[in-house]
């Protein structure tokens, strides 16, 4: 039984910890499937030419018809709210292990699609689960820990995101002509085995309990409290900003390399293996940056970071790929701990899992408008770095935003917000 006392914390190396970072890692297997199997879902359900010039002659399928697609999953995605906000009333622990559950059981399912717009709705159905998941463990692993252990713990379930998602490219990468799209979604049903067996460890976080009971009513659904509104549209405008990047860079990222600069799945694992060894630097030096310098003034730095990288991936050429990927993933994976304990610490626990929640909203229309964009650009200037320029440039104006919102740096949550019991709520 978990302790309830608020003022009591775990350490982000604790049982507890680790064992929501293992449930990031099979949502991420999940989530993350259809990027790495981008290049063989559209050679499966397209139609390639080797002596075209165009995108879809040489990808399968059309940039625009590609984003359609990824924009539809991105959109489903949305669904992930109305999900995630419902742990600010039945608990973290319960909404992490059932949403994880159902969504890999889902994502199973669409290795048995018989065409791509059937793909597209069954993967969509199952991805909102997900990103609730993905949601709900940062928010987790933030309310275990203390100020000190915060950053850390976050970094520790960004890691295990990016290790399940990281499998899901080495694993098409090396066996992409055995497995195809359909055996490595089929693959899903082993974290899902996982996530059965490791339940029992994760942990119902002691502020929320401390929360229930003091509480006389239940939260209004997806509230934050008075006088919050304006900065929780200040977060999702910056989180929206973010999306719009890393939405286009990372989806098309494999279809880019294998499809259009025809490197080989063995290569893309090793360029995947490598970017894993980037981004777990990125996680220790934003850990680093945001306890030694500021929650601000970190996740600045790791978001300017990824708009510059993204575009190097996508200049042109096998090595603006190779360099521009791993830079992109190391400031992706800086920006993590920073912003997930920043976003934790700026809203009160008892509306942390809708705030995650309409986090999930501001990243869908982000990765959404960036997708349509990117792909329209690309197809339009016939190239991705057209679209990577145009898409990606004008979010440097909106990481100064960061600079509105208050520092939280060495702060603990109790002291943040000392009054528990918030009885006046409203939806924003």
């Amino acid at each position: 039984m978990t302790d309830s006392n608020p003022q009591n914390s775990s350490s982000w190396r604790s049982v507890g910890i680790f064992a929501i970072a293992i449930v990031a890692l099979a949502s991420g297997f999940g989530q993350f499937g259809v990027v790495s199997a981008l290049g063989d879902v559209a050679k499966s359900f397209g139609h390639i030419k080797t002596q075209g010039t165009t995108l879809a002659d040489e990808a399968g399928l059309s940039g625009t018809l590609l984003g359609i697609g990824l924009a539809i999953l991105r959109l489903s995605s949305m669904l992930g709210m109305p999900l995630a906000s419902l742990a600010d009333r039945f608990g973290r622990r319960i909404i992490l292990i059932v949403t994880c559950a159902i969504g890999l059981c889902l994502t199973v399912l669409a290795a048995f699609s018989p065409s791509y717009w059937y793909f597209v709705a069954i993967f969509a159905l199952g991805r909102p689960f997900l990103s609730a998941t993905n949601a709900i463990a940062q928010v987790g692993a933030a309310e275990e820990t203390d100020s000190h252990n915060r950053a850390k713990a976050v970094a520790l379930v960004v890691a295990g995101y990016g290790i399940g998602a990281g499998l899901t490219a080495v694993i098409n990468g090396l066996a992409e002509k055995v497995l195809g799209f359909r055996g490595l979604f089929a693959l899903a049903f082993v974290p899902f085995l996982l996530v059965i067996f490791i339940a029992p460890k994760v942990p119902e976080t002691r502020l929320f309990m401390h929360e229930a009971e003091e509480q006389r009513t239940r939260p209004k659904f997806a509230s934050v409290p008075k006088g919050l509104g304006k900065r929780l549209l200040l977060v999702n405008v910056i989180v929206w900003g973010v999306s719009i990047v890393t939405g286009p860079a990372n989806s098309f990222v494999f279809l880019y390399a294998q499809n259009i600069l025809k490197i080989s799945g063995k290569i893309t694992a090793l360029m995947v293996v490598i970017a894993g060894l980037t981004g777990l630097l990125g996680l220790i030096i934003g850990r680093y940056l945001a306890d030694r310098f500021g929650r601000r003034q970190a996740s600045y730095l790791a978001m300017t970071g990824v708009i510059l990288t993204a575009l190097l991936t996508y200049s042109g050429g096998k090595i603006g790929l190779f360099v521009g990927y791993e830079l992109e993933i190391f400031a992706t994976a800086a920006f993590g701990p920073a912003g997930g304990a920043f976003s934790n610490e700026l809203f009160p626990t008892s509306a942390r899992a809708a705030v995650a929640g309409w986090s999930i909203i501001a990243s869908v229309l982000g990765a959404v408008m960036g997708l349509l964009l990117f792909g329209a650009l690309a197809d339009v200037g016939g190239k991705f770095s057209l679209g990577a320029e145009l898409t990606f440039l004008p979010m440097l104006l909106v990481a100064l935003l960061l600079f509105f919102l208050p520092e939280t740096k060495g702060r603990e949550l109790i002291e943040l917000w000392p009054d528990i019991k918030e009885a006046s709520l409203e939806v924003s």
